[in-house]
């Protein structure tokens, strides 16, 4: 950035997404905006900014991410402080969305949640939103604003390709029928065989994984998907192939959600590394699986999408050449 623009854009972060905040002010060469986030005892929180941002450019990344409620409060909250302070355009960033997966009715008398929080950031004062790899992309068309939709598939190709020793042959396995297209998008840049799990659902909780379409035997498998929640879909695909001949096996997803009994599963699959972007912080809480736990970074991504945004140039442009959209 230049120092005309030091003046005219300010960045700040939600208690979600700190860390991934400062690694786009060290990209971009500016500062993070000086904001802080503090809770009441009964638990309501207030947002304070500590500079003029009258004017200005302003951006608020925060990932909706657990918890998802207070993460989602607090980017609500940030937007009306900055619409009150004058601000001249407000972007909420936000790099993993929640309740991403309530986007239709699947039965009757269940809400459509994606819209009401796409809704509620539109009401708040936000000028456009900027994300990444949505669980669904349709979800774009639920806000009356504009969206900038990112895909992470430049950043996690772009590290496959620097361990070509390790996976090749390479074989991208679909662990599902909805990550078909997703896992075919990797299968053409990385020059690779392209194989697909046909899974059983026995219960909510319960994932059984009963037929592979290809061939994996003798090949180094890659799973690629928009997120690994339970883990349940992911390691139950892996315990196939390795039994099918499967030499080493990798996962890799945009949004490390790990909730449930992930870490475990994780740990006991025979994964020899489980890659992840920082949309949501690895931190702490992936100490089990530390060993094989590879973080890659958004912040170059977003932080190229926030230069071009502020500059009003194509965003789309990024992605010549890749399509990682799941759906």
């Amino acid at each position: 950035m230049s120092e005309a623009d030091r003046d005219l854009i300010k960045i700040f972060g939600g208690k979600g997404s700190r860390e991934l905040t400062e690694r786009i002010c060290r990209y971009l060469q500016l500062p993070v905006g000086q904001g802080k986030t503090e809770m009441f005892p009964d638990g309501e929180l207030i947002v304070k900014i500590d500079e003029d941002v009258r004017g200005r450019d302003c951006f608020v990344i925060q990932s909706t991410s657990n918890p998802v409620n207070t993460h989602l409060m607090e980017l609500l909250i940030y937007i009306d402080c900055l619409r009150r302070a004058s601000a001249r355009r407000i972007t909420a960033v936000i790099p993993y969305f929640g309740y991403a997966r309530q986007d239709r009715k699947d039965e009757g008398r269940v809400p459509i949640t994606a819209k009401l929080v796409a809704n509620m950031i539109t009401a708040a004062g936000a000028d456009r939103v900027l994300t990444i790899d949505l669980h669904a992309a349709q979800i774009q068309g639920f806000f009356d604003i504009p969206v900038d939709h990112l895909n992470a598939t430049p950043v996690i190709e772009g590290y496959l390709e620097t361990i070509r020793d390790e996976i090749d042959p390479v074989c991208l396995v679909s662990p599902d029928v909805g990550n078909v297209k997703l896992a075919s998008v990797y299968a053409s840049l990385l020059g690779g065989d392209f194989a697909i799990i046909d899974k059983r659902r026995r219960s909510g909780t319960e994932v059984v994984s009963a037929n592979i379409i290809g061939d994996v035997d003798g090949r180094n498998v890659v799973m690629v998907d928009d997120m690994i929640s339970t883990a349940g879909t992911i390691c139950e695909a892996a315990k196939l192939v390795k039994e099918r001949g499967a030499k080493n096996i990798f996962a890799a997803c945009t949004h490390a959600v790990l909730v449930g009994l992930a870490m475990e599963r994780l740990r006991d699959a025979p994964f020899s590394r489980v890659i992840v972007t920082d949309t949501i912080p690895a931190g702490p809480r992936c100490a089990p699986i530390q060993d094989k736990l590879v973080e890659l970074t958004v912040s170059e991504l977003l932080g190229e999408a926030i230069h071009r945004i502020h500059h009003n140039r194509s965003v789309s442009n990024l992605f010549k050449g890749f399509d990682g959209s799941k759906r």
